[in-house]
């Protein structure tokens, strides 16, 4: 006997799988929709009422209800609010979930005053363990969707020189990153 189950995440992510029962669970299914009809046939049925005939409670382990749970916070459990990240996956979901960057990013005016500078590779030195975002991207390229306001963060970089990786997000939503120092984008969540 097969069973299907689909799953859906705050309306973004499908999650669809088939699952084979042995023997044991299958006949325990049909044992079961078997003492529910006959459960059933003694009563009058309502036109209001729901109908049990041919539900069937299935006995669930406790590793399938840990995989379930597992499944149904798989999204929120892979970053949590108030750690640092720095990968583009990490920090794309982040300020997917939070709408603001993780706290381990500060602006270039604010490491500035910490003592930064830029061609100098020096962040590490005078803010450990932070990087580079937060600004203002002004889209001057004209790539991204005009009419939308943008920001910009350093993406994998270890505290020295900022690279050309970055995340440019917009204020409704939309999450692009781009790899080539804002030659190209692609678009990570929402919709243009």
């Amino acid at each position: 006997m097969l069973l299907s189950f689909t799953l859906l995440f705050g309306g973004c992510n499908v999650i669809s799988t088939t699952v084979e029962l042995g023997e044991e669970l299958s006949g325990q299914l049909s044992d079961n929709e078997a003492e529910g009809k006959e459960s059933d046939a003694g009563k009058e049925s309502d036109a209001g009422k729901e109908s049990d005939e041919g539900k069937a409670d299935l006995p669930i382990s406790d590793e399938s209800q840990d995989n379930q749970k597992e499944d149904e916070s798989n999204d929120e459990d892979s970053v949590e609010y108030g750690e640092s990240y720095t990968s583009k996956e990490e920090v794309a979901l982040y300020l997917h979930l939070y709408e603001e960057l993780p706290p381990n990013f500060i602006t270039k005016n604010e490491a500035k005053k910490l003592g930064w500078v830029s061609n100098k590779g020096n962040l590490h030195e005078v803010a450990p363990g932070m990087s580079i975002g937060g600004d203002h991207f002004g889209n001057y390229e004209g790539v991204l969707p005009k009419g939308k306001e943008y920001h910009e963060c350093d993406i994998d970089t270890d505290g020295s020189y900022r690279g050309a990786k970055r995340i440019v997000f917009s204020d409704d939503g939309c999450i692009y990153y781009t790899e080539d120092h804002y030659e190209t984008f692609e678009l990570l969540y929402g919709e243009e």
